[in-house]
């Protein structure tokens, strides 16, 4: 399908990758790896036609589509929520638009028999066999689901996307790229913006709906879940692996183990053939075996090994002082902006040594609690910190807090005690600031770089409470895992805010979940808690408030308090009272909207059970040797049919649990 040939790319006469090439085929799922810097963005423009390579192309058949999310990008502020999603059917908008023309000029002409009105019934007939192709009729409801997928509520719809904060704004682009449904989707760190429902649906949809897929992701399980593929760039060359990331590593390890061999064998033969040329050069009577020597020397390819994992450097906290047996203690907490509360009577309290992960949906409250207990904001209800606490903070605008104008290893080398000023360089080369890395400005710096940086000052100073608030944004893989066996060796007590399972997995043993205005304690591991959610997690996202905030009355009453030991008997009479009981008029109301919403899906089944019969008709005929163009594009109609139906019913059926919730 995608044809990459021969690609060069050069920076300031730098090669990236040189002579690079690959095949994209119709149903791919390929994960792009690689350590940051070796190309991976760069590969994702080349394909998607925004940057020219030095050298080689990209060849793809003209009717093939391709979709591009970038890591950032320039969003569009002057419409709502909704109306931005519909631009990604711009070009039905078009077609309709035409057809409506072409139906004027079909209503005043007379010329029955002239070519040209020929020509124009046949453009109405192509028209509107590419409407129906295209699913123009469910286009709507399309754009709903995608929308509720990605973390949206109805009543956010008509809001202005100017209200949204980046990530979510980010969100918008992601759907108007997958509502297109182009042959092939290029994403680039697609997560960084979702929490872990979102980035749940977004593997469901590319495992599912997604035709050919190429990604780049820092979030292991995401990739495991996702692609079959992986293509690794690594000293300037490409890697294909026809697996999923894990599997990949296995595989990658072994080749560098082989690449190893083979150096050390060539680095035997250089060093042997230039012992004898060094023994013998003086010799008249060698001379002939010296130039033999020298020019077999000059012949040599030298063997390149792999960039060497640093992920087993292995990072320790400097030894901190002892504090109390409750570092963290909260009773009736809660914290409102205006009429909007974002969470209230939560209560609970972490024990020394914990490690917590708060998580739940973007603008539930996770780093608003989080500036509640570093004292940033005020709140209402008890919060208390206990005896000899000494707290680390990993705020999500760390890397703003960084002095610009020192350099990398003064920023570091100020915070460093002990032995560990010794190993300052190792440290700065395991988290990519190697060599003349080291001496740059922080002035200079990305923001990841930035970001990496700040992470590493956090893991040299002496506390014993780590609050993290997304720290695995701009980390790579390898980077994640050395921060990971820091905290998992970290004796002290540790909350993390973050959406990436695979960082929290193994780390955590207790999750707090935000929704509803409430906080849920959750005993076990983040795996242990997604399986709980699995029970009923279509009513859960239905049942959490919008992500800036407002908050529907079925979240209100639905919702429950954490339950936690330190409760007194008070509040639980509080948070136990029933919600208020409709009038009679009110449950006639609310039974005629469930009875045309179960209608809604009844219709919606029945619908899907006609479309696969016919389906299995035509499936018949071509079985009896029926080829024909007429019957291959009834075939394929009728698939179309099929998955707009399915998209009709999944979306009536998550308007009835809903209204049934």
């Amino acid at each position: 399908m995608v044809s990459v040939n021969d690609l060069t790319m050069e920076f300031s006469a730098r090669p990236i990758f040189s002579d690079v090439s690959f095949v994209i085929n119709k149903t791919d799922k390929i994960g792009l790896a690689g350590k940051n810097g070796a190309g991976k963005s760069t590969m994702l423009k080349i394909i998607a036609g925004l940057q020219q390579p030095t050298s080689g192309t990209v060849s793809k058949p003209s009717e093939v589509t391709i979709g591009y999310l970038p890591q950032q990008m320039k969003l569009a502020d002057d419409t709502s929520i909704i109306n931005e999603a519909r631009k990604a059917f711009a070009h039905i908008d078009e077609h309709k638009a035409h057809l409506e023309d072409l139906n004027n000029q079909l209503a005043t002409r007379t010329d029955y028999e002239s070519d040209s009105y020929a020509k124009l019934i046949e453009d109405i007939e192509y028209l509107n066999d590419r409407l129906s192709m295209e699913g123009a009729d469910n286009m709507e409801a399309e754009v709903e689901k995608t929308l509720i997928g990605l973390g949206f509520n109805r009543e956010d719809f008509a809001r202005p996307t100017s209200e949204f904060s980046g990530g979510w704004r980010m969100r918008v682009e992601l759907a108007k790229i997958l509502l297109q449904k182009p042959d092939l989707l290029l994403l680039d760190e697609p997560t960084n913006h979702l929490d872990i429902e979102s980035i749940q649906w977004l593997e469901q949809f590319l495992q599912t709906k997604a035709k050919a897929v190429m990604l780049v992701s820092h979030d292991r399980a995401f990739l495991d879940n996702v692609t079959r593929r992986t293509i690794e760039i690594s000293c300037g060359k490409a890697y294909d692996y026809k697996v999923s990331y894990t599997p990949y590593t296995e595989l990658r390890k072994e080749r560098v183990e082989q690449q190893m061999r083979a150096y050390e064998n060539q680095q035997k033969q250089i060093a042997d053939i230039k012992a004898f040329i060094e023994r013998f050069r003086y010799q008249a009577t060698k001379a002939i075996q010296v130039q033999s020597r020298i020019k077999q020397l000059e012949k040599i390819v030298p063997i390149e090994v792999d960039e060497v994992d640093n992920s087993r450097l292995r990072l320790k906290f400097p030894p901190a002082p002892r504090s109390g047996d409750f570092p963290l203690i909260l009773e009736n907490v809660g914290k409102a902006y205006g009429d909007h509360q974002v969470f209230d009577h939560a209560e609970f309290r972490i024990r020394r040594g914990e490690k917590v992960a708060f998580v739940g949906k973007n603008g539930e409250g996770k780093s608003t609690l989080v500036k509640c207990i570093m004292g940033e904001i005020d709140h209402t209800g008890m919060l208390k910190l206990g005896h000899n606490v000494k707290i680390g903070y990993f705020a999500q605008n760390q890397a703003q807090l960084l002095d610009e104008d020192l350099t990398v290893f003064e920023t570091i080398d100020n915070v460093a005690v002990g032995d560990i000023r010794l190993k300052i360089r190792d440290i700065l080369g395991a988290f990519m600031f190697g060599g003349e890395a080291s001496d740059k400005k922080v002035k200079v710096l990305s923001g990841g770089e930035k970001t990496r940086l700040a992470m590493i000052k956090l893991l040299l100073e002496p506390v014993n409470f780590l609050i993290l608030d997304e720290p695995t944004n701009h980390l790579d893989l390898k980077t994640k895992d050395i921060l990971k066996d820091a905290i998992r060796d970290f004796d002290g007590t540790v909350i993390i805010v973050s959406h990436d399972r695979d960082f929290l997995d193994g780390l955590v043993e207790k999750v707090y979940e935000f929704g509803g205005g409430k906080v849920r304690e959750n005993l076990g591991g983040i795996y242990d808690f997604l399986r709980s959610k699995n029970l009923d997690n279509l009513r859960d996202l239905e049942l959490t408030k919008s992500p800036t905030g407002k908050q529907s009355a079925t979240s209100q009453e639905s919702s429950t308090a954490i339950e936690n030991p330190v409760k007194n008997s008070q509040q639980d009479a509080h948070q136990s009272q029933p919600a208020p009981k409709l009038s009679y008029a009110e449950q006639k109301a609310r039974e005629k909207i469930v009875k045309k919403a179960e209608k809604k899906v009844k219709d919606a089944e029945a619908e899907i059970t006609r479309l696969e019969t016919l389906q299995k008709e035509i499936e018949g005929k071509i079985s009896a040797g029926d080829t024909s163009q007429e019957t291959l594009d009834a075939y394929a109609k009728a698939q179309k049919d099929l998955e707009n139906g399915m998209s009709i019913w999944e979306l009536a059926t998550m308007e009835l649990e809903e209204l049934k919730s």
